[in-house]
């Protein structure tokens, strides 16, 4: 059995003594109700026309399907991250996924534009709080080498789950058809839930929770001012966000200063802080990851909304055969992803160079096929770029959350993971919003020529992802020197801070 092979031997890279026997199927249930959740970030933009004809929904209305997800997920990430580690992770995940159940069931049974954006805005909540319990108990249940293929898979939900969204929401509309079609958007999602949460309570760890602490009212109001601050004009962008509520990046930069000025303060009172300082001042690798991870997500994000944008309106394709286009690229990241998982520990931070090397030749060479080749010539030319774009985002997404939070205190690992995936969904904001803005400029300006604003806005995406790259080098070259000094040696980094807490 897969179990027992990962309890052989006794070995630090091999399992800890004492795991728990169920901990792999415990580890499918928490990815299926992460693959969900982050699915619907993406899954929906695909149903947006047919939601808006059947609701008589304006346009800045309808936006807010996707947009107020997107703003709900993101602001509770680290204070869910936090109660998980003071309270449990098993009955905050529970929680969570009963409420997400819920919410699906509102959305696809609404009768306005006003339930529907309600249910979504419950729905990312309870998605926020999902996300940040699925890599705590990652660091919870595993050790060692098997923590880097426990993450390996992870990291695969995480970038096919944002990779698949407009297939599956076609193919999807596709079945169901007729005008309320798109209510089998949220529909899917209710008997996968339930299944995903009786065999969440039978197989989860049933792990007693932290000690009793104190909650960081104040650093949870500055964090989510902050991060409210800083994404709101992002997710209006299509509004005219950006134009009008420009002024919102100064207040939520200076709420962010001083959330970090105050939880400096309550660490240095031997208080219980929302997110520890030393996770970014003392835990190797945290920062260069969570840095790395935002800039990777503003542009992987946003060049999938481009490349939806191309096919079906520059080459008049379908939803689904729109989604299939890209294709390419979720089976190169699904496939890469599973085997970095076993190479992490071996390759360490060059992984990730070499992923985030193959993501910008990929994308740049399919979208430079894209922009000289016409008619559907095209999509198969480039079918051998993206699939090693998606071979290079395998070997990003799940060997940099491996490296990012492999340091991690485990009673710190709910708020780590928060605090990484909100740097994510702000980088896909950003993303989200530049990307497509450029593209719809350049068509204004240049005779609605398609090829020419895929090329611009695409290649506007690469560019975060070479500073990633250039950060990973640095983080690769760091690591190389701190090997070679004595007494730390490559192999036990990764082991010291498992054991001591």
């Amino acid at each position: 059995m897969r179990t027992q092979a990962g309890e052989r031997g006794g070995s630090p890279a091999g399992a800890a003594e004492g795991a728990d026997p169920r901990r792999w199927r415990a580890l499918w249930v928490t990815l299926v109700a992460g693959f969900m959740s982050l699915l619907d970030v993406t899954i929906v933009a695909v149903a947006l026309p047919s939601m808006q004809r059947g609701l008589h929904a304006s346009a800045p209305a309808i936006q807010w399907v996707v947009s107020g997800y997107a703003l709900a997920f993101a602001l509770v990430l680290v204070t869910a991250g936090r109660l998980g580690d003071a309270l449990g992770r098993r009955r905050i995940f529970l929680l969570a996924l009963t409420a997400f159940v819920l919410c699906s069931a509102a959305a696809g049974a609404a009768p306005s534009i006003t339930w529907l954006v309600v249910a979504r805005l419950a729905q990312g909540a309870a998605a926020g709080c999902l996300a940040p319990q699925n890599s705590a108990l990652i660091q919870q249940m595993f050790r060692g080498a098997e923590r880097g293929r426990a993450f390996g898979l992870f990291g695969a939900t995480v970038g096919i789950s944002s990779a698949v969204g407009p297939v599956v929401g076609g193919l999807l509309l596709a079945l169901a058809g007729g005008p309320q079609g798109w209510r089998w958007i949220f529909y899917v999602n209710v008997p996968v839930g339930v299944i995903a949460l009786v065999l969440g309570w039978r197989l989860l760890p049933q792990v007693a929770p932290g000690r009793r602490e104190h909650l960081d009212l104040p650093g949870v109001a500055l964090l989510g001012s902050g991060v409210l601050a800083l994404m709101l004009p992002l997710v209006l962008a299509e509004s005219g966000g950006v134009r009008r509520l420009w002024w919102l990046f100064l207040v939520g930069v200076a709420l962010l200063a001083a959330f970090a000025r105050w939880e400096r303060r309550v660490a240095a009172r031997e208080g219980h802080p929302l997110l520890d300082p030393r996770l970014v001042t003392s835990t190797r690798g945290y920062s260069a990851g969570a840095v790395i991870a935002t800039l990777y997500f503003v542009g992987f994000s946003g060049v999938w909304l481009v490349f939806a944008l191309f096919f079906q309106n520059g080459q008049g394709y379908s939803p689904l055969r729109s989604g299939l286009a890209v294709t390419p690229f979720a089976v190169g990241s699904a496939v890469a992803a599973v085997v970095a998982g076993r190479l992490v520990e071996r390759l360490g931070r060059l992984l990730t160079v070499c992923g985030l090397a193959a993501v910008a030749l990929g994308l740049g060479g399919a979208v430079l096929i894209l922009s000289q080749v016409s008619g559907d010539r095209a999509v198969w030319l480039a079918a051998p770029a993206l699939f090693v774009g998606g071979l290079g985002s395998g070997c990003v997404i799940s060997p940099n959350v491996t490296m990012t939070l492999r340091d991690v205190p485990v009673r710190m690992a709910g708020a780590a993971g928060g605090a990484l995936q909100t740097g994510q969904r702000l980088g896909g904001a950003m993303g989200t919003a530049a990307l497509p803005g450029l593209f719809y400029m350049v068509l204004g300006h240049g005779g609605h020529d398609y090829r020419a604003a895929v090329a611009i806005a695409v290649g506007a995406g690469i560019l975060p992802v070479l500073c990633s790259l250039g950060l990973a080098v640095h983080d690769w070259q760091r690591d190389r020197r701190t090997r070679r000094e004595p007494g730390d040696p490559e192999t036990s980094h990764s082991h010291t801070h498992a054991g001591r807490h």
